[in-house]
């Protein structure tokens, strides 16, 4: 039995006991043991708080958009070439420290522009360059064009349906390589910077009805232009047929291809034909998207591409090709099919001019007169790709 001094005692015992219990319950008193488990929710609310303070870097990567400009990428990252020697410039300046001459036909990497300038680097080699007299390769600006440069691999050329020898089903020089900003294997198709910002508004005009234009040729080098004016004649004082097809009033050989040194050299030509899309896909390309096009039907026209005779002519009767309006006055030939048509009205609505002998050819008379103080001549082949994506 416990007397009164014990009972009292053990009562003191007692409050202290749950005192000490309370506090070791108390998540706000110190604790000894095992660490304090957080409940659930405060560990959500700690990995949210974690994230939001994370580098960009480490978040997931926007969805890419289309890019804004006179192009459907920017030229930063596009391979360019010279059209003619042209003097690499230490500033923005014509008058500037010449770095070194760059000799026509030289590919470079486009770096930056800045007004009627290009910064571009070659190898060791940096500086700046007139853009007005430079290529820039149409792949890396508008990759959604179907590309197709048959005198690469197998010549298209004819003349009033018959084959022109050591022309027709021949490699006339090569023209595709790796390019980097497309990940693939892909045509070398340069113009004049000009023209490319024409030939860019010609294929959104297609783009909007649901057709693509589809390039054939766009530099052609000097070499395999006198090859093809050569090799026609020649066929053409055996074969009566051939020599009517391309000396038949009002036309004459001149109109097919040219005996010396063409727009094509100079950079200011296309030979396009024109697609119906059935199938395209966005494509991400550096920190953009952009339409491709994966399957198409040719719509067919006059004559087959590079048919070189009086057959090909979209008008009765020449008409100036250094005329922007001359030709809005012309009379179509009875084989100008809609389709055609529809190519013509593309380029022309975009700036470009017509061929009165070719229904597939189109100039840039601006890009004509801007280079006319110093055209080039087109003697060299082009195999070089600097492209990248510059992301």
């Amino acid at each position: 039995m416990f007397d009164s001094k014990n009972k009292s005692l053990l009562a003191v015992l007692m409050v202290i006991f749950l005192i000490l219990a309370a506090c070791t319950a108390n998540p706000d008193g110190e604790h000894s043991g095992n660490d304090r488990q957080t409940p659930p929710a405060a560990e959500d609310q700690e990995t949210n708080s974690d994230l939001s303070k994370k580098e960009p870097s480490e978040k997931v990567t926007a969805e890419r958009k289309p890019y804004i400009g006179e192009l459907e990428l920017p030229v930063e990252g596009a391979t360019g070439y010279t059209s003619v020697a042209l003097e690499l410039k230490a500033s923005v300046n014509p008058d500037a420290k010449t770095i070194e001459t760059m000799k026509a036909g030289t590919a470079f990497e486009i770096i930056r522009e800045e007004g009627d300038w290009w910064f571009i680097k070659r190898g060791p080699s940096s500086g700046w360059l007139p853009h007005q007299y430079c290529f820039i390769n149409l792949p890396d600006v508008i990759p959604s064009i179907v590309y197709d440069n048959t005198n690469t691999y197998s010549s298209k050329f004819v003349s009033s349906g018959k084959e022109i020898p050591t022309i027709t089903n021949r490699a006339l020089y090569p023209g595709k390589t790796f390019n980097g900003r497309l990940g693939k294997e892909e045509y070398i198709m340069p113009v004049l910077y000009t023209m490319s910002k024409k030939i860019h508004n010609a294929q959104q005009n297609a783009l909007k009805e649901g057709d693509s234009l589809k390039i054939y040729e766009a530099f052609r080098p000097f070499s395999v232009q006198m090859a093809v004016v050569n090799s026609l004649s020649a066929l053409a004082k055996k074969d009566p047929h051939v020599m009517a097809g391309i000396n038949t009033p009002p036309w004459d050989i001149t109109w097919f291809i040219t005996n010396g040194v063409s727009n094509h050299q100079k950079g200011y030509a296309i030979d396009v034909s024109l697609v119906k899309v059935t199938e395209k896909k966005e494509v991400p390309i550096g920190e953009y998207s952009v339409t491709m096009i994966t399957d198409y039907t040719e719509y067919e026209m006059p004559t087959p591409i590079h048919e070189l005779s009086g057959a090909s002519a979209i008008f009765t009767a020449p008409v100036s090709s250094r005329s922007t309006t001359a030709w809005k006055n012309a009379t179509y030939t009875d084989s100008m099919n809609e389709a055609a048509m529809k190519l013509q009205s593309y380029c022309t609505s975009a700036g470009l001019s017509p061929l009165a002998s070719e229904w597939w050819h189109f100039n840039d008379l601006e890009a004509m007169n801007e280079i006319a103080d110093n055209p080039g001549e087109g003697k060299f082949v082009l195999t070089e790709s600097y492209s990248s994506s510059r992301d």
